[in-house]
């Protein structure tokens, strides 16, 4: 039987590496063999090398080997070897052709100058003793190496009990026999009470029904029900928010925020959806010291006004919505800093850019330490709080939680947040109008539909006006043919012109039914009068 045995580069992950020298002439065909076992997608496989050139390197990229031959005629092979199963490679250089396979089967091929192997040549296996030029392959390779050999003549890390012919080993640093794996839940790299299985070179953990990820490292917060019932969870990266509407009216329902002093991140964006019939309104404000940002309502129109810097510097910005919003309709708001020179506001999902006074366009990263934020306006006298709904607030891409952390089942995780200020403020939850159709103030039987702050009374036929109070015009649609309409208080009467009657004044009058003709004579009736036709015997007007 065969022995062979098999080399352990980067052992807990030292810096390993062995040196061959070439004895003989190997001809004008070059065939390399060997085993390897790795997880590491880069690393330094072997080099082949004289005193003026590396003129065979072989090292791992993205899990692939690649190939480079007399310093620039590259190939790389299609297949990923660094799966933790050995793998056969196979690397033949003949004449004007290198070809690199994996177990028999080939990865690619390329035209070449031809190689010549020289007695003397050195083999690097596994880096280089420089460690600066080892990292230009990708560092140190970390993994197993088997069964090594040029031409069939074998590169022995280890001595075997039956000797075998090999070139010689010049140098053997941190290489260690058989193929052991490191400890890899030493560390204990599994997080939130995952239990960590060792593997060959890797780990495996087993995570509790609410984590994910390779370590347990992703914490499904909303398989905990942290939100109350009022609210939607919604998984950040970190953590989770409770998101829900709420409802601002006059009394009590000013909102205040601060940093919680731990926020990183550049703040470039405010977002937002409201819902209003107030024409004037503060929706948010915020300020620290002479920085300051307003987003509000005049004249029903979205307005926002920004200024950074110091009084000799300072950056002022004003926006304004291009159409009213006061409309009792949800509206969607963002406003960002484009990478350039100015900022967008977008309502609706339609952009509306704003022109800047400077190059430098300022930010608001003034709220993320002492600034104090407001929602809805910024005290309980002004004339100027906001009465409607608002949907979820965002700063930056942080939340400006409308839930109090009392009233959460689990404190929020995330390390950056905004925390709310005034815990006896306390906004209601959900989106709800004004009630205005209780009492029903349409009169008259009307029905009263709720258009959010706002109602509409859909009147009986006989009824009109806003309230439904004032009584149809029944004379509007003309209905005496020949006479005068009148409205009375259920419906309406007709005074005919002479010569008419019906109840429509729609029937002209027989002036002959009931004339003063005598016997014999013979009434012709005329418009609005009649004439007797007498006997011979007989004269006058009515022929007496």
């Amino acid at each position: 039987m065969t022995e062979y045995i098999t080399a352990r580069f980067g052992n807990k992950d030292l810096e390993s590496y062995a040196m061959f020298s070439i004895d003989n002439d190997p001809g004008d065909s070059v065939v390399i063999t060997m085993f390897i076992r790795t997880r590491q997608s880069s690393g330094l496989l072997l080099i082949l090398a004289n005193t003026t050139s590396q003129y065979l390197r072989l090292w791992l990229v993205e899990g692939r080997v690649k190939v480079q031959v007399n310093n620039y005629e590259n190939l790389v092979g299609r297949n990923i070897v660094s799966n933790g199963h050995f793998q056969l490679l196979t690397m033949k250089l003949e004449g004007t052709a290198a070809t690199l396979f994996q177990s028999a089967q080939i990865q690619n091929s390329i035209a070449i100058r031809r190689v010549q192997v020289h007695p003397g040549d050195l083999v690097y296996v596994g880096g280089l003793p420089d460690l600066r030029a080892s990292a230009s392959f990708g560092g140190y390779f970390k993994g197993c190496i088997q069964d090594l050999r040029i031409n069939s003549k074998r590169l022995q890390f280890y001595p075997v009990s039956t000797p075998v012919e090999s070139y010689n080993l010049e140098k053997l640093e941190a290489v260690a026999e058989g193929c052991s794996s490191d400890n890899t839940c030493a560390a204990n790299p599994c997080l939130n009470g995952g239990e960590c299985y060792s593997m060959w070179d890797d780990f495996i953990c087993s995570c509790p029904s609410n984590t994910a990820g390779q370590r347990c490292e992703e914490v499904k917060w909303c398989e905990l029900s942290p939100c109350p019932a009022t609210a939607i969870c919604q998984p950040l990266s970190q953590g989770f928010e409770c998101l829900s509407n709420v409802t601002f009216r006059l009394e009590n329902s000013i909102l205040l925020y601060h940093s919680n002093r731990k926020i990183k991140r550049s703040l470039t964006r405010v977002s937002f959806s409201f819902r209003t019939r107030e024409s004037v309104a503060i929706l948010l404000h915020a300020h620290r010291d002479s920085d300051h940002i307003t987003v509000s309502l005049l004249n029903s129109y979205l307005v926002m006004k920004l200024q950074t810097g110091t009084d000799k510097d300072s950056l002022r910005v004003t926006a304004q919505s291009l159409a009213p919003l006061s409309d009792g309709e949800w509206h969607f708001v963002s406003i960002s800093k484009e990478s350039t020179s100015r900022w967008i506001m977008a309502v609706d999902g339609g952009k509306e850019y704003i022109s800047v006074s400077k190059a430098a366009v300022g930010d608001l990263n003034f709220l993320r330490d002492g600034a104090d934020i407001f929602l809805g306006g910024l005290s309980q006298e002004s004339e100027m709080n906001f009465s409607g709904c608002l949907g979820p607030v965002e700063i930056g891409g942080l939340h400006l939680p409308f839930h109090q952390d009392t009233e959460l089942n689990l404190p929020r995780p995330q390390e950056e947040q905004f925390v709310r200020g005034n815990s006896n403020n306390s906004p209601q939850y959900g989106c709800w109008g004004a009630s205005v159709c209780a009492p029903n103030p349409c009169q008259n039987g009307g029905a009263c539909e709720d258009l959010f702050d706002q109602h509409q009374c859909t009147c009986r036929p006989e009824w009109i006006g806003s309230l439904c109070q004032d009584q149809t015009d029944t004379c509007n649609s003309h209905p005496c043919v020949y006479g005068t309409c009148i409205n009375l208080p259920k419906g309406f009467k007709c005074e005919c012109e002479v010569g008419f009657t019906g109840e429509q004044c729609e029937v002209e009058v027989d002036m002959c039914e009931n004339s003063s003709c005598s016997y014999g004579a013979t009434c012709l009736k005329g418009f609005q009068s009649y004439t007797c036709l007498c006997p011979r015997n007989m004269t006058g007007h009515y022929c007496e």
